[in-house]
């Protein structure tokens, strides 16, 4: 059975290279608008990863990881920020929130699929 990611993202562009690099690698993608969408759609159905953009609309994803964190699937799913954030104090942040790992945009397709790998098999 194919392992599920939900990518969290407001580009529209990000996430179908997302999903498309995830998808021809085997994996089921379920994508949302922004982390409010992504809280949502995490509350219906679980996933094996998160991904999310930091800089959006509604919820960041900063406070989207402290909200999935309080869910009880979500404590030790591992979530990874594929950002154009990239200053240490930002990832420190991130680590502090529950963050797993982290990815600067713009991402290299194969190097994607080899963290998502390692991160969940």
């Amino acid at each position: 059975m194919a392992k599920t990611i939900l990518a969290v993202d407001d580009s529209a562009s990000i996430r179908q290279m997302v999903s498309f690099t995830l998808k021809s690698a085997g994996y089921d993608v379920i994508e949302a608008v922004d982390g409010m969408d992504g809280l949502e759609k995490a509350k219906v159905k679980n996933a094996d990863l998160v991904l999310s953009d930091q800089n959006m609309p509604r919820m960041d994803g900063l406070t989207l990881i402290r909200n999935l964190r309080g869910l009880a699937h979500y404590k030790t799913v591992p979530i990874l920020m594929l950002t154009t954030e990239s200053s240490d104090a930002m990832k420190s942040q991130g680590r502090a929130a529950g963050a797993t790992g982290w990815l600067v945009k713009p991402f290299d397709p194969q190097k994607l699929i080899e963290v998502v790998r390692k991160v969940i098999g």
